[in-house]
C-alpha cells in the first residue's frame, strides 16, 4: 500500500521535469531585472550595462540594469537572495560580495550558499602605487624601506573593506610591518591625497592607476596578480618579493538559490558567449581587467576560497572595519 499512495507524488514529481525545460525553452518571456551593488558609472556598472544590453539584443526581452549603491553591496544582495529563482532577477557581484562576509560577522546571508553561481565575467589585478617622491623606486627598494623605516607608515584605500583596504593589510601580515590605514570615500580622493604625498602607499584599481601612472603623477611600482602582466611587462608582481602575494578583484553573475538547472543552463551558455567574444575582451581588457567565463561550480569554488581567504586576513591582521 506504501508504494501505492507514493506514485501520485511520484508522478506529480515528474511532470515539473518537462515543465522547467519548456520554461528554459521560452525564457525569457518578460524584462529580466539586473541588480548592481554600484552607482552608475563604475566597473560595476559598466559590466551590468554590457551584459544587459547582450541579453535584449539576443533574447528580444529588455534587461533592466537596477543600480542598489549601498551599504556595500548587502542591500543588492539581499533583494537577490529574495527574488524569485526563475531567471528574472541576477545580481552582478564582484569581489566585495565575498568580502562582506569576512568583515561584517551578522551579515544576513552566506555569500555562496544561499546564491546559484552563474559565471566569472572578469578578473582584475591592482596597482601599487607610491608617491614620485619617495626613496624607494622599485618594488624591492619599497619593501626594503617599509621593513627598516623608523618613521610611521599609513597606506590609502577607497574606503573600509575594498580590494585596496584588505590588499595593504594582506601585505603588512607579509612584509611582517605595521602601517596605519587612512580609508577615502573613493578612489579619487584617495589618488590625489597620495599624489600630493599625504600618505605612502595605495593598492588602487588597474585602469585609474595606470593613468595616473603614464601621465607622470605616481610610480607604479608592482602589480598583485600572481604574475606579470602582458599590458605591464616591465612592473613586477608584488609576489616577486613577497612569494604567495595574490589580490585579484573579481565580476560575475549570480542569481537566487536553486535556479533550476535548464535556466542556469540557458543563463550561462548566453553569458559566456558573451564573455568570450572579441567584442567584450576588447572592451574590459581596455579597462585592465580580463574575461574569464568560469562554469558554475568553478566560480562556486572560486567564490568559497576567495572567502576563506579574506576572512583569514581579517583575523590574523586584527583590522578593524567599523
Amino acid at each position: 500500500m506504501k508504494a501505492f499512495r507514493t506514485l501520485p507524488a511520484l508522478c506529480a514529481a515528474l511532470a515539473l521535469v518537462p515543465a522547467v525545460a519548456c520554461a528554459a525553452d521560452v525564457y525569457p518571456s518578460r524584462p529580466i531585472r539586473l541588480i548592481t551593488p554600484a552607482a552608475p558609472g563604475g566597473t560595476t556598472d559598466f559590466l551590468a550595462r554590457l551584459l544587459a544590453a547582450r541579453f535584449t539584443e539576443a533574447w528580444k526581452q529588455q534587461a533592466i540594469v537596477d543600480n542598489r549603491a549601498s551599504a556595500s553591496g548587502v542591500i543588492a544582495a539581499e533583494l537577490t537572495k529574495a527574488a524569485a529563482a526563475d531567471g528574472y532577477t541576477l545580481f552582478l557581484g564582484y569581489h566585495q560580495h565575498t568580502i562582506n562576509a569576512a568583515i561584517l560577522p551578522k551579515l544576513p546571508y552566506h555569500p555562496v550558499n544561499d546564491f546559484t553561481p552563474v559565471t566569472q565575467m572578469t578578473e582584475a589585478a591592482l596597482l601599487m602605487i607610491i608617491n614620485l617622491a619617495h626613496p624607494g623606486k622599485t618594488l624591492k627598494e619599497f619593501v626594503d624601506w617599509t621593513k627598516t623605516t623608523k618613521e610611521p607608515i599609513n597606506f590609502g584605500s577607497a574606503g573600509i573593506g575594498s580590494g585596496g583596504h584588505l590588499g595593504g593589510e594582506l601585505y603588512k601580515l607579509m612584509a611582517g610591518v605595521k602601517a596605519q590605514h587612512i580609508p577615502y570615500k573613493g578612489t579619487g580622493p584617495a589618488i590625489i591625497d597620495l599624489i600630493a604625498g599625504q600618505y605612502h602607499f595605495n593598492f588602487a584599481g588597474l585602469a585609474g592607476a595606470v593613468a595616473q601612472m603614464r601621465a607622470g603623477k605616481l610610480r607604479g611600482i608592482a602589480v598583485t596578480s600572481a604574475k606579470r602582466l602582458a599590458a605591464l611587462p616591465d612592473v613586477p608582481a608584488v609576489a616577486e618579493v613577497l612569494p604567495g602575494f595574490e589580490v585579484v578583484g573579481w565580476y560575475g553573475v549570480i542569481a537566487p538559490a536553486r535556479l533550476p538547472k535548464p535556466l542556469l543552463d540557458k543563463l550561462h551558455a548566453e553569458t559566456v558567449a558573451y564573455v568570450k567574444s572579441p567584442e567584450f575582451r576588447k572592451r574590459v581588457e581596455a579597462d585592465g581587467a580580463q574575461p574569464v567565463g568560469s562554469d558554475p561550480e568553478t566560480f562556486r569554488q572560486f567564490m568559497l576560497a576567495d572567502l576563506k581567504k579574506w576572512a583569514d586576513v581579517v583575523k590574523r591582521s586584527g583590522a578593524k572595519f567599523e
